[in-house]
């Protein structure tokens, strides 16, 4: 097989809601669509997420990131050991742009099980899901009655496992936790909210109920401030946006307090975030596999074979909004969770790929001169 041309797109579809963290507000997706045609015109298709307070990466820097390497990648990449070959030797370079590379190596893994008729499970090396997934509840930032609308719709479609998004007010937390005193399972997200871990403390302790997990309550890659809250409130410690490469699983010696999630692009890709989903298991640490907000289908199925490399270590998972969130989806079928936030084996296409169908007609060029 031979890569004859690598395109970027983009698929900025507008949500249904306006989604609020402490870090952003989005009311679009913001994404990278890469294209990878072969010369038998089969067409392979990626998504990567830039984000900049995740990995400091934009659409900008990752469509240049594209550009520099996509000679190179038509050069010497025609399977799955050329691409693993490849990554061993530009690691330095997405260690910077994750994202981008996501966005062209899942191209890339689509293209190759298309051409060579394999599921992207198959192509892996790894078991197609044989139970269903099951996805949290998100709730993010947003004014009391629409958390509220929310979390009756959340409800009603049989959710019990719930992710909260953190204000920092201590009445507008203290409000949201109340309501959710029947969940069987909470987790906070603070997207490094404070910077002391005393003033996180006095603000966690405050709150009623209790959590299973707080993820990035302090700024990034703060452990010992982590440590100092987890010890604090009794709950473990979701690492996000201070662990995007695998070397820095190393440091996590105390494996109990730690939990890492797992966003396939934040990770630079299905291959990178497997090996990381490996490696926290062999360590003794927990797992969430994740998402960006405003993914479409593709980022979804691409999360797949991450939260079958995890396995029993696998704690929680997030995204599969499909048209929940976006006002539509990019693929058909459009990935889903139903009811209890559970995606059944039956719903996951087996395809060759992805086995998603791409409307083409739907993005937008970026790479034009």
């Amino acid at each position: 097989m031979r890569i004859v041309r690598i395109s970027v797109f983009t698929f900025p579809v507008p949500f249904k809601v306006v989604f609020r963290h402490a870090s952003a507000s989005r009311d679009r997706a913001e994404n990278l669509i890469v294209a990878a045609y072969a010369e038998d015109d089969t067409v392979g298709y990626g998504e990567g997420c830039p984000r900049d307070y995740v990995t400091g990466e934009t659409t900008a820097s990752g469509l240049d990131f594209i550009r520099r390497h996509a000679d190179s990648l038509i050069a010497d990449v025609a399977d799955l050991a050329g691409l693993r070959a490849w990554i061993v030797h530009h690691v330095d370079d997405i260690d910077r742009n994750p994202a981008a590379f996501c966005a062209v190596e899942t191209a890339l893994l689509d293209l190759f099980g298309r051409v060579f008729g394999k599921c992207i499970e198959e192509l892996v090396e790894i078991p197609r899901p044989a139970t269903a997934f099951k996805y949290s509840a998100v709730l993010g930032n947003a004014p009391h009655f629409a958390y509220l609308w929310q979390l009756r719709r959340y409800r009603r479609r049989g959710f019990d496992d719930f992710k909260i998004k953190l204000s920092g007010d201590g009445r507008r937390d203290g409000r949201k936790l109340g309501a959710l005193e029947t969940a069987e399972r909470v987790r906070l997200d603070a997207n490094n909210l404070w910077t002391s871990s005393d003033d996180c403390v006095r603000h966690l302790t405050g709150l009623p109920g209790t959590v299973f997990a707080i993820e990035e309550p302090l700024k990034a890659g703060d452990l010992e401030g982590f440590r100092a809250v987890g010890e604090a409130t009794d709950a473990r410690i979701v690492l996000d946006e201070s662990l995007v490469r695998m070397e820095q699983l190393e440091t996590l010696t105390d494996p109990d307090r730690w939990i890492v999630n797992i966003r396939v692009s934040k990770m630079g890709g299905i291959l990178r975030s497997m090996a990381v989903a490996r490696q926290a298991s062999r360590l003794g640490i927990g797992i969430i596999v994740g998402c960006q907000v405003g993914e479409t289908s593709l980022l979804t199925r691409a999360a797949m074979p991450v939260m079958q490399a995890a396995g029993e270590d696998l704690l929680a998972a997030e995204g599969a909004f499909g048209t929940y969130l976006l006002g539509r989806d990019l693929t058909t079928p459009c990935l889903m969770f139903g009811h209890g936030g559970r995606l059944g084996p039956d719903q996951v296409p087996d395809g060759p790929g992805f086995g998603l169908t791409v409307a083409a007609d739907q993005l937008m060029p970026l790479d034009e001169p």
